[in-house]
C-alpha cells in the first residue's frame, strides 16, 4: 500500500482486478496526496474491508472476479446500504445506463460513475474523487446522455441551450462552471435552470447537489 497523507488525509479503498491499473491508480493517489488504505482484486467481504480501512471513498471496477459481470456494482450497492457515509466511485469500460440508474436509485449523493478511457488527466480524476467524498454526484457525460436519451418526450420541451444546461447539471456542475463551459453569463444559466425545472415539473432547489439528484430522479422515472 502506497500513498501520502496530504490531500486532507483522504483514505481510499480500491477494488480493481487489473494489477497494472491497480498499481497505477495507487501511484496516482499517492501523487494526489491520498492514502490507499486497501487495494484488492475482487470485492469479497467488501463491507468489512472498507470498514476496517476507515475509508472515505471506495473506488470499484464494475466487472470483477469471479464472473466479470456486475460484481463491482453489487458491491457498491451493498456499501451504500451498510456504510452510507462512504463515497462511491465506480469505474467502467463501457456506458452501462442500467448500472448507473441502480447506483443512483437511493437518491443520495456521494456517488460517481466514470468511464476509464475518458479520464484524461490527474486533475480531472482527483476532482471527481473530491466531489464524491464531499457528497456530490459525478457522472461521465456519456452516461448522462444515455440517461437523458431514455426520456425523450418530456425533454423535447427543452430548447437546445436548456438541453446543454441539463446535461451539465446532471454531471454535477455548478452554475458558475456551466457558464464557463457554455460561454454565457451566470445569470443566463440561472434563467435556463429555472425554465428547466418549470418544464419538467420539478421543485427548484438552491443546492447544486439537490438539483442534480432532482434531475436524475426525473430521468430515471
Amino acid at each position: 500500500m502506497n500513498g501520502g497523507m496530504n490531500g486532507g488525509g483522504m483514505r481510499i479503498v480500491l477494488v480493481e482486478d487489473s494489477v497494472l491499473l491497480r498499481e497505477g491508480l495507487i501511484r496516482l493517489f499517492g501523487e494526489a496526496g491520498y492514502f490507499t488504505a486497501g487495494a484488492f482484486g475482487d470485492a469479497s467481504d467488501i463491507i468489512d474491508r472498507v470498514r476496517a480501512a476507515r475509508a472515505d471513498v471506495a473506488i470499484l471496477d464494475v466487472r470483477l472476479p469471479p464472473d466479470f459481470r456486475d460484481e463491482g456494482i453489487r458491491a457498491a450497492l451493498a456499501l451504500r446500504t451498510a456504510l452510507p457515509g462512504v463515497g462511491i466511485l465506480v469505474l467502467s469500460q463501457y456506458v452501462e445506463g442500467v448500472y448507473a440508474r441502480e447506483l443512483l436509485a437511493s437518491g443520495e449523493g456521494g456517488v460517481g460513475y466514470l468511464l476509464k478511457d475518458r479520464v484524461t488527466s490527474l486533475e480531472e480524476f482527483t476532482d471527481a474523487v473530491e466531489r464524491v467524498r464531499a457528497g456530490g454526484t459525478v457522472l461521465d457525460p456519456l452516461v448522462v446522455r444515455q440517461l437523458i436519451a431514455s426520456r425523450p418526450d418530456p425533454l423535447s420541451q427543452l430548447t437546445r441551450r436548456e438541453h446543454d444546461v441539463i446535461e451539465l447539471m446532471a454531471e454535477g456542475r455548478s452554475n458558475a462552471t456551466i457558464a464557463e463551459r457554455l460561454f454565457i453569463g451566470v445569470g443566463a444559466v440561472e434563467k435556463n435552470v429555472t425554465s428547466i425545472f418549470s418544464k419538467l415539473g420539478l421543485e427548484e432547489s438552491g443546492s447544486d447537489h439537490r438539483r442534480v439528484l432532482a434531475v436524475l430522479a426525473f430521468l430515471q422515472r
